[in-house]
């Protein structure tokens, strides 16, 4: 058997491609969070019951309307953000002008009524959604066997971040959206609905937080807590990368899930606490994060 640092090759790079897909998740959450967080100036902390959604919509189509991963992959996102915007709506568009704290405790207490609403309904215990059979299977790459499905979440998550970055860096909407959250009333004189492009901006963060859910659901069983599990490590993603900064979550989240993995291997005692020792080390020395800007 082939080693590497006294590891076989295996076990290294099995627990690798577990960071990567680890990091996707990771990535596409932080960055719904810096969408958030940098375009409306909330700590949205209901953000991991509203990933856990988007898991419970495609487990719903699925069981209940026979519609299968695909559809779901479009669907869940649509539906779970469209109940964002009434979110937005009816809560959190009272809190722009408040401090940070007020959207946090808001948001926290959503994630907690969410939780508990979809627990009291469907229990604790996970709830099944079977790799759609286009996806099952594995590939030998020789060094390792990968698994259909989790390189397509890989692949689907780096399309995704992408196609996000583009949006809001190289069109004219992401520059309108950029505008309004240095200076709204400008932006408004031109004739632009600022409210309506925060609710929209709102809705769009949480469909990427309910993407990932759906892209989670095969591989994590559908439960109330799967959300509660990954949003503590997802803000620290996001602190390290730096607040609202997109370029920073997506590379943040892809390099923590890497860093994760790899201490798996190496120094398995570590694995739970490494992304907040990194934490610490970063904001020491920059703390406004890796990408942030210092204010």
């Amino acid at each position: 058997m082939m080693m590497i640092l006294g590891i076989p090759a295996p076990l290294l790079f099995g627990q690798l491609l577990l960071g990567v897909v680890n990091g996707a998740f990771y990535a596409l959450m932080s960055l719904g969070l810096a969408i958030i967080f940098g375009m409306l100036n909330i700590v949205n902390f209901a953000h991991g019951a509203l990933f856990m959604l988007g898991a419970f919509t495609a487990w719903g189509l699925l069981n209940y309307a026979g519609i299968g991963y695909w559809w779901a992959l479009l669907l869940a996102p649509l539906i779970v953000g469209a109940f964002g915007v009434l979110l937005e709506r009816l809560f959190i568009s009272k809190l722009y002008k408040l401090d940070h704290l007020y959207g946090l405790l808001l948001t926290f207490g959503l994630a907690l009524i969410l939780e508990g609403l979809v627990r009291n309904y469907y229990g604790s215990s996970g709830l099944p959604y079977r790799i759609p059979s286009q996806l099952q299977g594995a590939q030998n790459l020789g060094f390792m066997i990968m698994p259909n499905y989790r390189g397509w979440v890989v692949l689907a998550a780096i399309v995704m971040c992408v196609i996000t970055w583009l949006v809001i860096e190289k069109t004219s909407i992401g520059a309108k959206l950029r505008a309004a959250t240095e200076n709204a009333p400008l932006v408004q004189s031109f004739g632009i609905n600022v409210p309506l492009m925060i609710t929209l901006t709102y809705g769009a963060g949480v469909a990427l937080a309910a993407f990932a859910g759906v892209l989670a659901a095969p591989i994590y069983s559908v439960n109330p807590n799967m959300g509660a599990n990954f949003i503590i490590v997802v803000f620290a993603v996001v602190v390290i990368g730096g607040m609202g900064s997109i370029l920073g979550s997506i590379v943040t989240g892809f390099g923590l899930g890497i860093v994760e993995g790899l201490t798996r291997v190496f120094y398995p005692e570590g694995s739970a606490t490494v992304i907040f020792v990194v934490m610490v080390i970063v904001l020491l020395a920059r703390p406004a994060g890796l990408f942030g800007r210092a204010h």
